[in-house]
């Protein structure tokens, strides 16, 4: 049996690179990412509560001291949610595009350079 020439070796040497980028892609993600994605959701869950219950706050104390009746409560309910609404918004795009910046990178690095 006659040894693999140079451009055979080549041509596998780029095929098993190609497989473990393959293999790497379709693996599930490690526990650590599964983490990360976990504290940005409580996190938009905490930011849309804190929002629509400072809102409530608010509107209860200026009720309280300006005798203004069921105003103040629903002027704060109806703010504090548009305000909430637009922050988990902005919030939940920042998170998008940083994942997205770092997904790309990461398959980037994983196919490497087929040249070699």
């Amino acid at each position: 049996m006659s040894e693999p020439d140079e451009t055979t070796t080549g041509a596998l040497k780029r095929l098993d690179k190609g497989l473990g980028a393959f293999e790497a892609a379709r693996r599930p993600r490690a526990l650590t990412s599964g983490i990360g994605g976990a504290q940005d959701g409580y996190r938009l869950l905490g930011q849309m509560l804190g929002g629509v219950l400072g809102g409530l706050g608010t509107g209860w104390a200026v009720d309280h001291f300006f005798h203004t009746g069921p105003w103040g409560v629903i002027g704060g309910l109806i703010i504090g949610s548009g305000l909430t609404i637009y922050a988990t918004v902005r919030t939940a795009s920042q998170m998008s595009a940083r994942a997205a910046k770092s997904g790309a990178s990461a398959s980037a690095a994983d196919l490497g350079d087929e040249d070699d």
